[in-house]
């Protein structure tokens, strides 16, 4: 099952403490309201606790779990439902420096030694700028109706000149075309991380001036492509760049300065505002939002709870908070204050001009715990369930995360459109000698998640799609090729594409519009819900 989390029994419970009192959370917990009955017969779950192995039945016989299941067996999402995958230029595409394209921070950053966990590059990576119309086969192949990329600011923008760039717009017009050709609607994403080297000379997100330039940009693009596209995504998990390209220096540009990333969060979000602003201006129907990284922040024990709340404003409500209500946490404001630094007039009416909607990028939830120094010291904290599994990357597996974020953003935002623009997992998956890749981890991984993605819509949450990072295997940043993320393996030495077992499990979801619940992860999700911390554990 990959990841099937057991039923544990607390020490000193009795069983039949210990079944009541589970049936009673599974109920509240298990979002589906499934009765579930605790007697130790079928199926059996074990847990190795301090005494040894103990069984643990949640199903009385098999025939009342097979009528259990039966209540959900078919998944089935609204119609109009947009299915499809994502990625990113500089993720896929290669063609480093070919037909003018311009070096980006990216570029600059892949070319330092010791920068890549494993010295790779991304001068080829999947080879898409010459292969794109074999990916947009495949991608018709799987019956998908929707694609989510990336424009490659230097790749339309030549520097220092800042004038276009006909051969990388003509690229970019032939992908939409071929888009639309074969049935597929572009969702196109003007930021999603490879600055343009001469701006980051300029002050990169550090100056104010690199606002502009951007707005520049979106116009030039939204003036070629707009009579075409009209989703548009303006800037992608800017919450990543602050912290990994300006705190911990992981990222390009590889900075590591607490007052250069404060500026960056205010001019990725001005930046967010003057893009969409010149968008409309464009493409007056254009469905325009951000793409912003959200997780449940969840306190490791009740003496985190507080710091939990300051985490969850920081990384969660950073950004939504400015676009959507139009100011700052009240948190960050005496902090910039501290800071000497005052907002000018009419930046946050830039930044929360109306938007059509939010992605939501979402991978895993964040796990915090006090650490040895005073409250300033946080750190990351492995999940409290010993059996958790995770993806290749270290990130725990916790289906549940995605309801939660999408039933915070309906309650504390009033239930703005959404887009799980992103939403994936990497694995160790090969080639094997027939040819194929069975992955049957990203297979339930995506089946869990479509679950709960399908309870956050029964539950009132407004999601209008869903897109797969990723639809191909690529360039993981600072990882390199080592993680592999696709529905699509790609061999890096021959460019040869092999669809993988949960590709055509989701062309399935892609033309029905749902699928059918296997027992595995049924079990899977039972035992997580039983599973789930107390309150004061959970989601801050």
């Amino acid at each position: 099952m990959g990841w099937l989390a057991p039923l544990r029994r607390p020490p000193r419970c009795s069983s039949s403490e210990w079944y009541h009192e589970h049936q009673v959370r599974c109920l509240s917990a298990a979002p589906w309201g499934i009765w579930v009955r605790g007697r130790p017969t079928w199926p059996p779950l074990v847990w190795k606790g301090l005494g040894g192995w103990t069984e643990c039945g949640v199903l009385d016989c098999r025939t009342c779990f097979d009528e259990a299941l039966a209540k959900v067996k078919r998944i089935q999402f609204p119609a109009g439902f947009q299915w499809g995958a994502a990625t990113a230029a500089f993720q896929i595409e290669g063609a480093a420096d070919a037909d003018g394209k311009s070096a980006s921070i990216w570029d600059r950053f892949v070319a330092q030694p010791g920068r890549i966990r494993d010295g790779s590059h991304a001068k080829v990576a999947c080879d898409h700028y010459r292969r794109y119309r074999e990916d947009l086969d495949l991608m018709a192949a799987l019956g998908m109706g929707a694609y989510r990329f990336s424009v490659s600011w230097p790749r339309v923008i030549r520097a220092p000149t800042r004038r276009e760039n006909p051969a990388g717009l003509d690229f970019y017009d032939r992908l939409v075309d071929g888009l639309l050709e074969r049935g597929i609607t572009p969702f196109l994403t003007l930021y999603h991380w490879d600055l343009p080297w001469f701006e980051q000379e300029q002050g990169g997100w550090g100056s104010r001036e690199t606002v502009w330039r951007f707005a520049d940009y979106a116009e030039v693009v939204a003036r070629r492509l707009g009579d075409r596209v009209q989703h548009w995504v303006t800037v992608n998990e800017p919450l990543t760049v602050v912290t990994a390209g300006y705190l911990s220096g992981d990222h390009a540009p590889g900075r590591r300065n607490l007052m250069l990333a404060l500026r960056v969060v205010h001019h990725l979000l001005l930046a967010h505002g003057a893009a969409l602003q010149r968008v409309r201006d464009r493409v007056p129907a254009a469905q325009i939002g951000p793409a912003l990284n959200l997780f449940p922040v969840v306190a490791r024990t009740r003496a985190d709870l507080r710091l939990a709340e300051r985490i969850d404003r920081l990384v969660n409500r950073l950004f939504v908070d400015p676009i959507l209500t139009g100011r700052y946490p009240a948190f960050l404001q005496r902090i910039l204050s501290l800071f000497g630094w005052t907002l000018r007039p009419g930046d946050l009416e830039l930044i929360a001009q109306p938007i059509d909607f939010i992605g939501v990028n979402h991978y895993a939830r964040i796990i915090i715990e006090r650490g040895v120094l005073p409250w300033l010291s946080v750190r990351l904290a492995r999940s409290p369930d010993p059996h958790a599994s995770h993806t290749d990357m270290d990130w725990e597996i916790f289906p549940r995360g995605l309801l939660d974020t999408l039933t915070w953003l309906r309650e504390r935002y009033g239930n703005p459109p959404v887009f799980v623009t992103e939403n994936g997992a990497a694995f160790h998956d090969r080639v094997e000698a027939d040819g194929r890749v069975r992955d049957a981890s990203r297979r339930e991984f995506l089946e869990a998640y479509l679950f709960m993605l399908n309870r956050a819509i029964a539950g009132g949450s407004d999601v209008r799609g869903y897109f797969v990072w990723s639809l191909l295997d690529n360039f993981e940043w600072a990882l390199g090729l080592s993680k592999r993320f696709g529905l699509i393996h790609v061999d890096y030495e021959s460019q040869k594409r092999t669809l993988k077992a949960s590709a055509d499990w989701y062309a399935s979801v892609c033309r029905t519009g749902g699928f059918a619940l296997s027992e595995s992860v049924y079990l899977a999700l039972l035992a997580s819900a039983l599973n789930e911390p107390e309150p004061s554990e959970a989601h801050a």
